[in-house]
């Protein structure tokens, strides 16, 4: 490209999800109340988990930290679209795009690995219940954790190092309500096809190869059970499909945006609701609502914060 012409881009105008004012007024309530909702639940189960005494296990342990990175991927996006349904004002500076892909990416991988030790726990769990305490240590449970955060920032570091020194120089209109790689790497003013396709593996890769570790591992434990002469398929089953249903919901959407083979289609920024807004309730939902040591819990504190010590 001609020097002469480049004019660096400063910041980007977010599209969003509508332009249709009424349709907007829907999606700021919407979005609104479900937030809210997010970081009520999700605060409420790492506190629960973190002060109760019966909660301190490997099961929950890792629970907590689920709950702590969907509250950081909601916070990260929601909040943003929240302000520009508000105030009409979509834009973000260049530099706040970049620290949002890159956060993005750090909690979006981490969560992914963080869902494999939750199946590996369950496994233990269910396949060799009399080693349990002894192969899901303390110390095995904080190496997956700090495994899970470095996967994430390598994830992250190995994707923006390619694409971060782009040149941009216009348009600067992005079609979503936030940042993300696919949408920033086709505004660069240079041919992206092999960064494009770089972006794609990685993302692609780890999503894919992610998804397919956690329905494996659940084959495994569900033949385990299978094979037992005593039993208990659909006691599996049933504990086993609320952590499929995040996987799933949790997974699609990723899937789509960075697999899919037509990318000007925006059904993704829809579909990306799921991962920060409907997800994220439904991981403290479902892990709480029907897990009875949890709701135990939940009533304990709560008792506790109001001032009404209660005997369990």
């Amino acid at each position: 490209m001609n020097k002469t012409n480049y004019s660096p881009v400063s910041e980007f105008i977010f599209l969003g999800l509508s332009n249709y004012r009424p349709v907007q007024h829907f999606l700021l309530a919407f979005s609104t109340v479900l937030y809210l909702t997010i970081v009520l639940g999700n605060t409420l189960v790492v506190i629960t988990v973190t002060f109760d005494a019966h909660l301190h296990s490997p099961m929950y342990f890792l629970l907590g930290n689920l709950s702590f990175i969907d509250l950081c991927l909601s916070t990260l996006t929601v909040p943003k679209m929240i302000s520009d349904l508000y105030s009409g004002h979509n834009t973000i500076s260049f530099q706040g795009c970049v620290i949002q892909i890159f956060v993005l990416h750090v909690l979006g991988g981490s969560e992914m690995v963080l869902l494999v030790a939750m199946a590996l726990d369950r496994y233990v769990a269910i396949c060799k219940p009399l080693h349990y305490l002894t192969i899901m240590s303390p110390r095995m449970c904080s190496l997956l954790l700090s495994g899970a955060w470095l996967i994430g920032i390598i994830h992250s570091v190995a994707q923006l190092a390619f694409v971060v020194h782009l040149p941009f120089c216009g348009p600067n209109e992005i079609d979503s309500f936030y940042c993300d790689l696919p949408w920033f790497i086709k505004l660069a003013c240079i041919d992206t096809y092999s960064m494009e396709f770089m972006v794609t593996a990685n993302s692609g890769f780890i999503s894919t190869g992610t998804f397919f570790l956690l329905i494996i591992s659940y084959i495994l434990i569900l033949f385990t059970v299978w094979k037992r002469p005593s039993g208990g398929l659909s006691k599996a089953l049933s504990t086993l499909s609320a952590h499929i249903s995040v996987v799933v919901l949790f997974f699609g959407p990723c899937i789509f945006v960075y697999m899919w083979p037509f990318p000007t289609v925006p059904v993704d920024k829809f579909l990306a609701i799921l991962d920060f807004l409907i997800t994220p309730i439904l991981n403290p939902a479902i892990y709480t609502m029907r897990n009875k040591d949890m709701k135990q819990a939940m009533r304990r504190l709560i008792s506790q914060l109001l001032g009404l010590r209660k005997i369990s």
